[in-house]
């Protein structure tokens, strides 16, 4: 016997045709959005295609003049590109890799390892190039993180013993006895009165980079804007008048002129103070290491050497144009 209980009855549905004219009203809006929709497309795409006027202005726009001869921003760009382009896009793709490297091999960098290498290279001046004086502080810090990077990766199965890195550490204990140092600017002029009319320009808020740049007469600091780099009080290659005048600064602060030996006069200023250290022989230890393994390595390896392994490409062709 079967149970009628849950069955529900059959409702028989029942629609009323709807009218011509009522369906052509519906239509209507739809048919609206779908032209406003085109006409946007169309719209965008003529835009697009335009040239972009402000760009254009902006590369027209003047930057000097020579003469009633105009630079443009974009002959300066270009210029830019030409002389430092490579370089600059270089170092950048390195920065990159060695990034990547230290992901791939486990690598570790610390910003106390990058503080105790900027201190060892300024002890030993020689390493602290001029290509490095020419770095901010962030981005030397960077330069010094990718190196280590690389140093760590090369020499990551080659095993020291103790005896090794302790007799290194006593046979160059100068270079872990560091002096205080100061990062100086420097301007030199050929008379009082064109160091006073610097003082001047420097007290009114002048930038002493750019003004070392304009007039200073000694032309390898003022390429670099005034940077001598690191300078101690024992330095010897150095006027005394600099590091007397040195000495009595605190970072960021700027000198009176004096008189250079060569009869000229000067103005320095200091950009920071580091002062003097003493490393331990565990302080130094990994370094020690570190610079024993890399004597072992049959040739120098660059960041380019693993531009491939990381498929590194660049605007300049692939990554063995680089080396």
């Amino acid at each position: 016997m079967s149970s009628t209980r849950n069955r529900r009855p059959k409702v028989t549905a029942t629609t009323t045709p709807t009218p011509l004219s009522q369906r052509r009203l519906k239509t209507k809006p739809a048919l609206i959005v779908m032209m406003i929709l085109l006409l946007g497309n169309i719209a965008w795409v003529i835009v697009w295609l335009l040239p972009d006027k402000d760009q254009d202005i902006g590369n027209k726009e003047q930057v000097a003049a020579i003469d009633g001869e105009i630079i443009t921003r974009q002959a300066w760009m270009n210029a830019m590109e030409e002389r430092y382009g490579k370089e600059t896009l270089q170092n950048l793709v390195n920065e990159s890799v060695m990034e990547k490297a230290a992901k791939e091999y486990n690598i570790t960098v610390t910003d106390k390892e990058i503080d105790l290498e900027l201190a060892l290279m300024r002890s030993a001046q020689d390493k602290f190039d001029t290509t490095l004086q020419n770095l901010s502080s962030k981005q030397l810090r960077q330069k010094i993180r990718s190196q280590l990077i690389l140093d760590k990766v090369l020499t990551k199965d080659i095993v020291i013993k103790e005896e090794s890195t302790k007799a290194y550490y006593e046979e160059n204990q100068a270079l872990y006895n560091t002096e205080t140092s100061y990062r100086t600017n420097f301007i030199e002029v050929k008379s009082k009165k064109e160091a006073e009319e610097a003082l001047k320009e420097l007290q009114n808020k002048s930038d002493f980079q750019v003004l070392a740049r304009e007039v200073s007469v000694d032309s390898a600091s003022a390429s670099l804007g005034g940077d001598i780099g690191f300078i101690t009080e024992q330095q010897e290659n150095l006027d005394a008048a600099i590091i007397k005048a040195v000495k009595a600064l605190k970072a960021k602060e700027i000198s009176k002129t004096f008189k250079l030996a060569n009869g000229h006069y000067g103005i320095v200023q200091v950009q920071e103070v580091l002062e003097r250290q003493s490393f331990t022989y565990e302080d130094v230890k990994e370094h020690i290491e570190r610079e024993l393994a890399l004597e072992q390595l049959p040739q120098s390896v660059t960041p380019e050497s693993f531009w491939s392994e990381f498929k590194a490409t660049w605007y300049y062709g692939d990554g063995k144009n680089a080396e």
